[in-house]
Order: structure tokens, then sequence, then C-alpha cells
């Protein structure tokens, strides 16, 4: 019975942790193919350049796949310290999006200040040598979003010491459309238009935080259950 038992969980920490390191190559290879072709793309912050998409989605797959790796060959071999690392990683990281859920919520005025002073510092680079991604990432915010600067268009009047935006900001796109009528300016603050867009999208993005909780959990036990059962094997049989 014991051994049955035993067997059941190897088999879906095994099938658990291949299906969550897969998910970790896939992240990985996004960013990757990010890294490749759009370079430092979707780069806003002036104060932390290396937060790019691209960097961000490398740094959680490879995050995934060195865990998932752990927790799979932890459950094929029966061994106990990768068993216990795997769930200790684990807990750790369940943790700390908790406590980062919590601050988020508790520092929301400050982080809004902090992150419209820094992507405001941000905009100085604009089409500056270098900055391609953080260049490129405001073309498409400004496009998709039809909004322009981070708080008013004006923010870019002190870019350019001058009163002329990017053409990404204009109605109907043309070059050297910046330096028309404000009439043909988005006016929309992109920062407010963001918050928006993620607002209406709450309830996805909660649900998609729960199906990770609830994976997280689900990891959670199975490790632990398959590290006491081996405890007790290696106890019965000693």
């Amino acid at each position: 019975m014991a051994e049955g038992c035993m067997m059941a969980l190897r088999y879906g920490m095994v099938f658990f942790n291949l299906l969550f390191w897969l998910g970790g190559c896939g992240i990985l290879g996004v960013g990757v193919w990010l890294s490749v072709t759009q370079g430092n793309f979707a780069t806003l912050s002036s104060s932390l350049p290396s937060l790019s998409a691209a960097n961000l989605l490398i740094a959680v797959g490879t995050i995934i796949m060195v865990i998932g790796c752990l927790g799979c060959v932890g459950a094929v071999k029966e061994s106990r310290p990768l068993l216990l690392t795997f769930f200790i990683l684990l807990l750790l990281i369940f943790f700390l999006e908790i406590l980062s859920i919590m601050l988020f919520y508790i520092y929301q005025d400050e982080i809004d200040h902090y992150a419209q002073r820094d992507l405001k510092k941000g905009l100085q680079l604009f089409g500056t040598e270098g900055n391609v991604g953080l260049t490129n990432a405001w073309m498409i915010v400004q496009t998709d979003f039809r909004c322009c600067g981070v708080t008013n268009h004006t923010d870019w009047f002190e870019v350019y010491n001058t009163t002329r935006v990017p053409d990404s900001c204009c109605l109907e796109y043309s070059d050297n459309c910046g330096l028309d009528n404000p009439g043909t300016w988005w006016t929309a603050p992109c920062y407010e238009r963001v918050k928006d867009w993620l607002n209406e999208n709450l309830v996805a993005l909660w649900i998609f935080a729960l199906c990770t909780a609830l994976t997280q959990i689900l990891g959670l036990v199975f490790s632990m259950t398959m590290f006491c059962q081996a405890v007790k094997v290696e106890t019965f049989y000693a």
C-alpha cells in the first residue's frame, strides 16, 4: 500500500514538474526571442534600465526551469535533499509574492509617485543613442493606448525644449506630425491610461494570480508529502 502511494506521488510529482519545467522553457524562449529581435524591448525606467520585458522573462523562465528540474529529479530519485530544496525554494517564492502584493497595496501612493517621477526622467533618454528599447517602448505605448507623455503631453516640451511631441503622439501618424498644432495630438496621460487598462483587466489578473498560487501550493503539498513518505520508508527499512 505504501509502495503504491509512493509510486502515485512520484508520477504526480514528475508530471507536475515536467509541466512546470516546460512552462519555464516557453517563458525563457519568448524572453530570448524578444532580446534578440527587439533589443531591450519595453524598457521604460531610467533608473532600472535592465528591467526590460526580455530580461524579466529570461530571469523568470530560468528560475522556473531550475525549480522544475529540482522537483523532477528529486521525485524520480526520491531524493530527500532535492525534494526539501524544491519545497524551500517554492515556499520562499510564494512568500515573496504575498509580501510584494501586500507592500504594493500598503505603499501604492508612494509607488505611484516614484513611478511617475522615474518615467519622466526616462523621457530625457527618448531617441538617444543606446536607448532603442526605451524609445520603441514609448512609441508602442503612446500608439496603442492613444496617449501622450506620463501625466500629459506637455511632459515632452521639457525634453525637446520646445512645443513639440514625438510623432507617436499624433492622432494620425505622419513624419514630423509632432511639430503640428496641439489639436492633432493625443492629450490623455499614458500613466493613467495604462492604470485604467490594468483595472479593466483586474479580474483576469487575479484569476492568473490565483491559478499561479494554486499551482505553487500543489507543488508544495506534493513535495512535502513525498518527502515525508521517503522518510517513513527509509525509517521502516532502517
